[in-house]
């Protein structure tokens, strides 16, 4: 079984420090200088300031912060250390700063009102949304110290079921609604002096609640992405940040400016050709000329 969850103080501080590592990365200001900075604004009765100094040290040795969290497991779990890892790959176009607010997110939730259900639906939103990988992902998420023996094992073997199994189902099935239509629907099989249908006992471990269990049977057969907008909305879940689109209206009135520009000068190219005037000298490469000094003013 994972260690066990830190205090509720640790998780308030945790959210100020990844929210405060964003706005200033936002600043253009390097990691090296947030580190050293907010090591000294964060509440010094918690251990995130030793935290901080250790992951300055090791950001100025090897230049990443996913790993030098891994390296800390005592006080980072290993799906804070994942998304971390995540933000630095070459190959992904996971933003940092959407890493840092899916963290910040979470640990606001861990400090709040954080359940194993509520975690587990938030921390697989955030894989699927942002394409991170199920495989170890859901991995570094069963390791978490919120989850119990029972809820590691049963992450494990969600992650070879995925694909092959409807998401909604696998929450339906695991939660105690699912046990209360099955006893009522054995009720009316049995009828009036029928066996006890209480003593249907499940051979599967229940997970989720009712009120989970019934949003997961609305949406069975549906876009997971409304399951987790229907628990958001009436379970007060959080909500996973999702990139900023780069074609909002900023980018677009540059585009239309960009293109605008380029067929303003088409249309002079082509005004000159009609009257005979184009000079097609303006278009032409330079070769530099070379003398023992160097290249000559003008021809560079």
């Amino acid at each position: 079984m994972p260690g066990q969850p830190l205090d509720r103080e640790e998780y308030i501080e945790q959210a100020y420090f990844f929210r405060v590592y964003r706005e200033r990365l936002e600043e253009n200001v390097p990691s090296q200088e947030i580190l050293a900075a907010i090591h000294e604004e964060i509440l010094a009765t918690t251990k995130l300031p030793l935290a901080i100094q250790f992951l300055r040290g090791e950001v100025l040795q090897h230049g990443a912060i996913g790993v030098a969290m891994a390296r800390l497991p005592h006080y980072f779990t290993p799906f804070q250390a994942f998304v971390m890892g995540k933000t630095e790959e070459d190959r992904t176009k996971f933003d940092q700063r959407v890493g840092l607010m899916l963290l910040e997110r979470e640990a606001e939730f861990r400090a709040e009102r954080c359940t194993p259900a509520g975690l587990f639906i938030y921390q697989f939103e955030s894989i699927s949304r942002n394409q991170l990988g199920y495989d170890t992902g859901m991995s570094a998420m069963a390791k978490d110290p919120h989850y119990d023996d029972t809820w590691s094992n049963w992450i494990l073997k969600v992650r070879l079921q995925l694909g092959a199994v409807d998401f909604a189902d696998l929450i339906w099935f695991h939660s105690e609604q699912w046990i209360v239509e099955k006893r009522r629907k054995h009720a009316q099989e049995q009828g009036p002096g029928g066996s006890d249908p209480s003593e249907l006992e499940p051979k599967q471990p229940i997970l989720f609640g009712a009120k989970e269990g019934r949003i997961a049977a609305a949406n069975r057969t549906r876009d997971p992405l409304f399951m987790f907008a229907a628990l958001q909305r009436q379970l007060g879940y959080p909500v996973v940040p999702r990139a900023q689109s780069s074609h909002g209206p900023e980018r677009r009135i540059a585009q239309l400016e960009a293109r605008q520009s380029e067929l303003e000068k088409r249309l002079s190219l082509l005004e000159s050709e009609q009257k005979g005037r184009l000079d097609l000298s303006q278009f032409y490469v330079k070769t530099p000329k070379f003398t023992d000094e160097g290249v000559l003013p003008g021809d560079s």
